[in-house]
């Protein structure tokens, strides 16, 4: 009922029905007949036929017996009350027919041993349950369907923004249908192509810059080898370093956004003791406790480089890494450390371009700060996420989460 598809057909549907329940009533009121009318001109039915009975009291068409259906008080008191009225007492009785109680039959005494059987419609209040009930049910097909033709541009565009992919494009939408669908799914392609344009110029500055960066960094790196005292030239070479491994970071960042590498199916539990092997080698503290079997579809390279980033920010700013892999409906690779963590005000910030975590860990260890944002962007590229918080007794806890794949479909 929170929708606003629903809100609108019970709208429709109330204002249909109050609508038509007014109209009802102001009819009946204005061309009903009165009850007491009703009586009467029943009355003066029965007694014409009790006259008629009683000119010939052995006719063949009455009856020897009166009905034996249920009888019924207020009708039969109501008819011979209105027989009274006229000053010509009928001997009426109302009763309902045994097989159907909706219908009733007048037995009138015409003689000592016969009968006057006849039906009747005596009045009666209107049903306004069943008439209000068609109405319900008319006025609800037509709110629904009314509702859904209303509110179709609306749903257009609750699909499209579920549909948006992690690189912010929107998948092209079929511009067909009324005139208001094929103008909303035409603005949304406009928009799609817009963003994807604006996207990919932000991206080629991006990678230009980075580009552009290597030139005077290399003449830099040169002067700085002129550079006599020892301790100068060092800090000189220590800030080179660092623009430099921030320009590749971007040019990195831009690869990863541009160049698409088909997804494949991969055991997810190899490539992370794979990994964990390889910076092993590099003597960084980093360990699998638990690794259960679980297939995923990505791109092997950019999800290695993405798990690779996290490993080696585990073994490097936490001091020591312990990684474990669970399977199921969902793949998930928990990384945790035994470093200090990061400031509770902090964790919000932590995929974002260049963050560093000054207040909760040193930067002892270089890197240009990119290494959270790209990996978040690889994984949230196949379909999955990556959480970050802090553990009750100290580190951080790293969690990765992807759709799993059926291994037998390649």
């Amino acid at each position: 009922m929170n929708t606003l598809r629903a809100k609108i057909a019970l709208l429709l549907v109330t204002s249909i029905v109050s609508v038509m329940v007014l109209i009802t009533l102001a009819v009946m009121y204005i061309f009903a007949t009165p009850k007491d009318m009703e009586v009467d001109l029943l009355a003066k039915q029965l007694i014409i036929l009790d006259r008629l009975g009683r000119q010939n009291p052995e006719a063949e068409g009455l009856s020897r017996h009166p009905d034996t259906g249920a009888l019924d008080k207020e009708q039969t008191e109501l008819m011979r009350a209105g027989t009274m009225r006229f000053g010509v007492p009928v001997d009426v009785t109302v009763t309902h027919k045994a097989d159907d109680g909706r219908f009733s039959i007048a037995s009138i005494r015409v003689g000592s041993q016969s009968w006057l059987l006849v039906d009747i419609d005596p009045p009666s209040d209107p049903e306004l349950w069943v008439w209000i009930t068609l109405i319900t049910i008319g006025a609800g097909s037509i709110a629904v369907f009314a509702a859904h033709r209303m509110t179709k541009p609306l749903a257009l565009l609750e699909s499209a923004a579920e549909s948006v992919r992690p690189d912010g494009s929107f998948p092209t939408l079929s511009e067909q249908g009324p005139a208001e669908v094929r103008a909303t799914a035409a603005a949304i392609n406009s928009l799609s192509s817009r963003l994807k344009r604006a996207t990919e110029s932000r991206m080629r500055l991006v990678a230009a810059a980075g580009h552009d960066f290597r030139t005077p960094l290399t003449r830099m790196r040169l002067r700085a080898e002129f550079v006599t005292d020892d301790e100068d030239r060092a800090l000189w070479l220590k800030d080179i370093e660092e623009l430099d491994r921030i320009a590749d970071s971007a040019i990195e960042l831009v690869r990863d956004e541009t160049t698409k590498a088909p997804p494949e199916l991969i055991r997810l539990d190899d490539l992370v003791k794979n990994i964990v092997a390889e910076l092993q080698e590099q003597n960084l503290a980093i360990e699998v406790a638990d690794a259960g079997e679980a297939y995923v579809k990505a791109s092997r390279l950019a999800l290695s480089r993405a798990l690779r980033n996290l490993f080696i920010n585990a073994a490097t700013h936490g001091e020591r890494g312990v990684v474990s892999v669970t399977g199921g409906s969902t793949a998930r690779i928990v990384v945790s450390d035994r470093g200090p963590g990061i400031a509770a005000d902090l964790l919000d910030q932590v995929f974002e371009p260049f963050f560093r975590a000054d207040r909760a860990r040193g930067q002892k260890v270089p890197g240009a700060g990119l290494g959270l944002t790209i990996s978040r962007e690889i994984v949230r590229r196949d379909g999955g996420d990556i959480r970050i918080a802090n553990q009750p007794n100290g580190g951080l806890v790293q969690v990765v989460e992807l759709p799993t794949a059926d291994p037998q479909l390649k």
